[in-house]
């Protein structure tokens, strides 16, 4: 009979920020699935059992890292992302196709999606790059 409360049952938790090996800044979290749904070649992508990171850096090229400080860069990701481009087109929402410009300058884009959120009719987990609700991202237009 197993001890269920052993430490092999209970895995240690990630951290949920790491610096990005490449500018040093901290970034939170992001899923291994998300991470699958954006890279050219998820089938290619040996997953650790590790933390994952999302940076959102424009000025850095990488958009994953690892705890052990391995890399995904832009050229490896099929998904153009939306913080790291400077394109007034960049998107902002992913589920609905938002963009930097269409944030900024219609109001009811936002109130859409807020509404969209609460139905719970949005896919933030998969669609977005981040693995996070855009929302936050709306203000920052």
């Amino acid at each position: 009979m197993s001890d269920c409360c052993s430490a092999s049952c209970n895995p240690k938790p990630f951290p949920k920020k790491h610096r990005c090996p490449a500018n040093g800044k901290e970034y939170a979290s992001v899923s291994s699935t998300t991470i699958k749904h954006h890279i050219k070649e998820p089938w290619l992508w040996n997953a650790k059992d590790q933390g994952y990171f999302f940076c959102s850096d424009p000025d850095c090229s990488v958009v994953y890292f690892g705890q052990d400080n391995s890399v995904i860069e832009k050229a490896a990701v099929r998904t153009e992302v939306g913080v790291k481009e400077k394109s007034e087109n960049g998107l902002v929402c992913y589920c609905y196709g938002v963009t930097k410009s269409e944030a900024k300058n219609n109001p009811q884009t936002r109130q859409f999606v807020i509404k969209e959120t609460r139905q719970q009719q949005c896919a933030c987990e998969t669609r977005n790059p981040s693995g996070k609700c855009c929302l936050a991202d709306f203000s920052r237009q």
